[in-house]
This record gives structure tokens, C-alpha cells and sequence, in this order.
């Protein structure tokens, strides 16, 4: 996915579908634990160490889950990466 220019890692597709519901729901709830939180600094660590847990599951971090060899460019500009012509493509007017 590309927002603002950037890559950015989508879930992992091959996850079962209770499976990444799941895990989804556990990262709205972990993300409105760190709102919750309100400056309770062992509450927000707790609460960010969940989202990321979350991420890992979902495949949006850690790990890479494709098996084609390319990296990882999560967060990279795609006009800095192997993908540049992809995305000029995209970008360019009709």
C-alpha cells in the first residue's frame, strides 16, 4: 500500500479470516488502550507493546510473510526502491 509516497506492509492474506479478525480487534482495542492511558507511563508501555504484538501477528511487522525474495521496504519512499517505475506509473496523470 502507498500513502504519501510511502510503502507501507499489508496484512499477511494467507491468515485465516477468525484468525485476522482477531488480531485486528486486539489492535483497535490496544490502540484505545494507549488514548486510555492519559500519561500513565507503564499503562501506555503495556498498551504500545500490545499494538505491536497486533502488527506482528497481522504480518504489517516483524517478519516478512511473502516468499519471493524481495525486501522489506515498509516505510521507504517508493520512489526510492525497486518499485519507482510501479509507482510513477500510478502517480502519472491519464
Amino acid at each position: 500500500m502507498v500513502v504519501r509516497g510511502r510503502l507501507w506492509r499489508l496484512s499477511n492474506p494467507q491468515l485465516a479470516e477468525p484468525e485476522r479478525q482477531a488480531l485486528v480487534s486486539e489492535l483497535m482495542d490496544a490502540r484505545r488502550a494507549v488514548k486510555d492511558a492519559k500519561g500513565d507511563v507503564d499503562s501506555i508501555k503495556l498498551a504500545r507493546q500490545r499494538v505491536d504484538a497486533a502488527k506482528i501477528g497481522l504480518g504489517e511487522r516483524g517478519p516478512v510473510w511473502w516468499t519471493d525474495g524481495e525486501p522489506d521496504y515498509n516505510r521507504k519512499l517508493a520512489k526510492n526502491t525497486l518499485y519507482r517505475d510501479w509507482f510513477g506509473k500510478l502517480s502519472a496523470p491519464p
